[in-house]
């Protein structure tokens, strides 16, 4: 379903906004609005929504502001793009990310497709001094309509494109608003092929999916976005993987959420509490996690070139597989 929404201006006031085009997402708005979520990204990440980076794994993960202003600056070399680069941020939410790369130097268009990140956001903006440097608007990353061909010379998410309903016309969306020789840097998660879990927790983490409203991420076995990139056009795909960097956190939210989630268990209420029981299943899954940075060119391969290219990933993956 999709339908037409008001778009907030940069001064927060509501202007009518005729390209605003966006999925209805009420599962993912409850996810996001919800007391549980909103009290623990305030306790444990200062209103950020993204994992923390370490050097290496610790107990003591702490101060845990050091570690998510790491994986920004990671995010941020990743991108690869020069100080005054305009750049679009992929689901912003409360906007730190958008004013780490404002900081950089960076001229940042957010879009996120929640009222209420939107207005938290421009607050946020505001009170750091950035309104020059960024603007947020209500968009949805499927339909960036509003923006023309060749318009950023960079484009990121961060733990927001395993919401996407069809990532292959997001990606397809962010390939045509890149300037040639633009770069795409995704910090998502993946997860290992699904025939090599129990059914269990399969089963688990379709159901804990579904209540997060993250369709991609139930499509992202291994090597399935790299294909996606490669049939849209992108190359020079360079992959990391920080499951280490990233295993700090998951290890605090793991301690702090056993007890809660042994009593919402018993009291069958997993689906009002589900960051809660998402900590725990997250530590217990081998969760693989990757930034990708891909370079993109506007002097395109032929759409049977780019789908031999793909055709020959999906050998590789086969191969090892087996």
């Amino acid at each position: 379903m999709v339908y037409m929404r008001l778009a907030p201006s940069s001064n927060g006031s509501i202007t009518s906004s005729p390209d605003c085009i966006i999925e209805s997402r009420p599962i993912l708005e409850q996810y996001y609005l919800s007391l549980e979520s909103r009290i623990g990204y305030w306790a444990f990440l200062g209103g950020t929504k993204h994992f923390g980076y370490w050097e290496k794994d610790t107990y003591w993960p702490f101060p845990i502001t050091r570690a998510l202003r790491a994986m920004e600056e990671n995010l941020y070399q990743c991108l690869n793009v020069k100080s005054g680069a305009k750049v679009l941020d992929a689901g912003s939410g409360d906007g730190h990310v958008a004013m780490y790369m404002a900081q950089k130097g960076l001229h940042v268009e957010g879009i996120d497709i929640i009222d209420y990140h939107v207005q938290k956001s421009l607050r946020n903006i505001h009170m750091s001094g950035y309104d020059d440097r960024i603007n947020i608007a209500l968009g949805d990353y499927h339909h960036l309509e509003r923006f023309a061909d060749n318009t950023f010379d960079g484009v990121y998410t961060i733990e927001t494109f395993v919401h996407a309903t069809d990532p292959q016309k997001a990606l397809s969306e962010f390939f045509r608003v890149l300037k040639p020789g633009g770069h795409l840097a995704l910090f998502e998660y993946e997860h290992l092929d699904e025939r090599l879990l129990p059914k269990k927790y399969v089963e688990r983490g379709l159901y804990l999916n579904g209540l997060t409203s993250m369709p991609a991420f139930t499509m992202f076995n291994k090597g399935v976005l790299e294909r996606m990139l490669l049939e849209e056009g992108f190359h020079e795909l360079c992959f990391r993987d920080f499951t280490t960097n990233v295993r700090p956190l998951l290890r605090l939210f793991f301690v702090v959420a056993f007890f809660p989630y042994l009593i919402i268990t018993v009291l069958g209420l997993e689906k009002y509490f589900v960051s809660t029981v998402s900590a725990v299943f997250g530590w217990r899954m081998d969760r693989r996690r990757y930034g990708t940075s891909a370079e993109i060119r506007k002097v395109l391969k032929s759409r049977l070139e780019r789908e031999s290219a793909a055709l020959v990933l999906d050998d590789e993956v086969s191969v090892f597989d087996e």
